[in-house]
């Protein structure tokens, strides 16, 4: 069964977040699909639903707490060499600091093309 969906808890802004991911993944054809703000905002290629969410940050956490949580996450968008290099540009201008620009990753085969990204809450987004 494919997965539907990932959320990413947590997080220490919401709309913040959500003004970088809109840049981010602009270039791979995401866009805001559903926006429940203060609660969640869900990105996606299509009309409905989304497969990638941001969820608001508990309050019942402290902000430790939640920077623990959110700096483990590492999530892998699909896309061609081409919407790579761009996505890497436009997450840079959105704020993004690069953990490796666009580029062959051998060591995980042959072909594998790749850029890393840290987001506003230092989640690493390849």
């Amino acid at each position: 069964m494919p997965l539907d969906h990932i959320g990413n808890a947590n997080i220490a802004d919401l709309q913040a977040s959500k003004v970088f991911y809109e840049k981010a993944l602009g270039p791979l054809g995401y866009k805001v699909v559903h926006d429940i703000s203060p609660h969640a905002i869900g990105f996606g290629t299509g009309l409905y639903g989304g497969d990638f969410w941001l969820s608001g940050s508990c309050p019942t956490k402290s902000e430790s707490e939640r920077r623990e949580v959110t700096q483990t996450m590492h999530i892998a968008f699909k896309g061609s060499r081409a919407q790579v290099h761009a996505f890497h540009e436009a997450a840079i201008q959105a704020g993004g600091k690069c953990n490796g620009p666009p580029g062959f990753r051998p060591q995980y085969h042959p072909l594998y093309y790749a850029a890393f990204i840290f987001d506003p809450d230092g989640n690493n987004i390849e």
